[in-house]
């Protein structure tokens, strides 16, 4: 299958167009033209993967390899090392990242791993009525991605009525959140202020444990394709001790 024809497969499922400005979404790296057999889908690129594709594969991952500006490539540190070796495999790479959370992340992470049902969604925020505590709001979060740990900031609401959700890094989103708590990652020491004096609660999961499912909610569309599809899992670059 050309490369060309899945890149427009995965354009109708979730436009590149809808991607944040920010964002680096699309076909980085290959030729149109290309045939693929293999994809491999994956949240990002390491070591592991690049070692074990097959030459000649495509790479569907979450977050943007190329993301800021490079000026150059002559030197062996991330990104360049892995965008160099991808090219001696001549491996293709496309990103589905905020095109894909707006489209399909942030709603399967909510229905298929939290176990929700009924919510509305308001671009990269998704709300639910939860009428709970906060205490049996973090128990069944950890007990739904099994976690032992969760990093939490505490206004002082005990009842929690609609919980937020934004998969990822959803911390910009704080002033935007109408709801009792907040539930993404990578939240920041002054976005904790900032959410305790509007009376919002947060619940931090960390951006790996919320996107870590990006490749199986991809795979079931794939599956459609003529093509061999390999979900690659990638390592969480931090641990808990």
């Amino acid at each position: 299958m050309k490369l060309s024809e899945i890149y427009n497969f995965l354009d109708n499922l979730s436009p590149f167009a809808n991607q944040e400005e920010w964002d680096n979404s699309g076909l980085l790296l290959g030729n149109e033209n290309d045939e693929i057999k293999t994809i491999y889908l994956s949240l990002d690129i390491d070591e592991n993967l690049i070692e074990k594709a097959e030459e000649n594969s495509l790479f569907i991952t979450h977050h943007p390899l190329i993301f800021k500006g490079l000026k150059n490539l002559a030197n062996d540190k991330y990104p360049s090392l892995f965008i160099k070796e991808i090219i001696k495999k001549n491996i293709s790479l496309i990103v589905m990242h905020t095109n894909y959370d707006l489209s399909h992340l942030n709603a399967y992470f909510v229905k298929e791993i939290l176990g929700y049902k009924n919510f509305t969604q308001d671009k990269f925020l998704i709300y639910i009525e939860v009428n709970t505590s906060f205490k049996t709001l973090c128990d069944d979060i950890k007990k739904s991605l099994n976690l032992e740990i969760l990093r939490t900031s505490f206004c002082g609401k005990q009842n929690i009525k609609t919980l937020a959700i934004c998969t990822g890094s959803g911390g910009d989103l704080i002033n935007l959140v109408k709801a009792d708590c907040f539930l993404s990652g990578d939240f920041k020491y002054h976005m904790a202020l900032e959410a305790i004096s509007n009376k919002l609660n947060l619940i931090d999961l960390g951006h790996y444990e919320s996107e870590r499912y990006f490749a199986q909610s991809l795979k079931k569309y794939l599956q459609k394709l003529p093509l061999k599809v390999i979900i690659s899992v990638s390592k969480n670059p931090f641990q808990y001790f």
